[in-house]
C-alpha cells in the first residue's frame, strides 16, 4: 500500500518478493500432491492467485515508478550514502540503466540527430519530472509520534507541531511524513 500511494520510489524490498515467490513454489508443489477434488485445494488456489496479483501488483507500480522518475532513481542511487538501503534491487537497477540508455538512444537516432549541434543534448534529469514530494498523502497511525514538524504551505503562516496518535488518519504532505512510511511508523491509505 505504501508504494502505491507514495509519490517516490521507496526502499526495495525485494528480500520480501523472494521469500513470497518461494513459499508459494513451495505451496504449488504442496498441492500438486494434494487430491483434486478437494474443496481445500481449490481454496488455497484462490488463495495462492490472490497472493501472485497482490505481488504482480506491486511489482508493476514500481516499475511504473521507474519508467517516470528513471533519471531521478539513478541519480538517488548513486549519491546514497553506504549503508544506507537501496530503493532499486539489483534487477530493477539493471532496468533502470538500461531503460535510461535506451531513451536516450531513441532521442538520439529520432529527434536528436536532425537538430543543429548545439542542440544536441539533452540532460534527463532536467527533462524528465521529478516525484512530487510536495502532494498530499492519506495515512493511518501505526506507532505514536510526537512533534512531528509541519511546513506552512505559505510564506505567511508558521511551522507547527502535531503529535499523531495511534490508529488516527490525517491528510498530510507527504515530504514531512516520509521517514515515518520508511520506519513503518505510519501506513498510507
Amino acid at each position: 500500500m505504501n508504494e502505491k500511494f507514495a509519490p517516490e520510489l521507496l526502499e526495495s524490498k525485494s528480500e520480501i518478493v523472494e521469500c513470497v515467490m518461494e513459499q508459494l513454489d513451495h505451496m504449488e508443489e504442496n498441492l500438486r500432491r494434494a487430491k483434486k477434488e478437494d474443496l481445500k485445494v481449490s481454496i488455497h488456489r484462490m488463495e495462492m492467485e490472490r497472493i501472485r496479483y497482490t505481488l504482480s501488483s506491486y511489482l508493476r507500480c514500481r516499475l511504473m515508478k521507474i519508467e517516470k522518475f528513471f533519471p531521478h532513481i539513478l541519480e538517488k542511487e548513486k549519491m546514497r550514502p553506504e549503508g544506507e538501503p537501496a530503493s532499486l534491487s539489483p534487477e530493477e537497477f539493471a532496468f533502470a540503466r538500461e531503460y535510461m540508455a535506451h531513451t536516450e538512444t531513441y532521442l538520439k537516432n529520432v529527434a536528436l540527430k536532425h537538430m543543429p549541434p548545439n542542440l544536441q543534448k539533452v540532460d534527463l534529469l532536467r527533462a524528465v519530472p521529478k516525484p512530487d514530494l510536495d502532494s498530499y498523502v492519506f495515512l493511518k497511525v501505526k506507532e505514536r509520534q510526537e512533534n512531528i514538524l509541519v511546513e506552512p504551505e505559505a510564506d505567511e503562516q508558521r511551522d507547527y507541531v502535531i503529535d499523531l496518535e495511534v490508529g488516527s488518519q490525517h491528510l498530510i504532505r507527504y515530504k514531512t511524513i516520509a521517514p515515518l512510511v520508511a520506519s513503518g511508523a505510519v501506513q498510507l491509505i
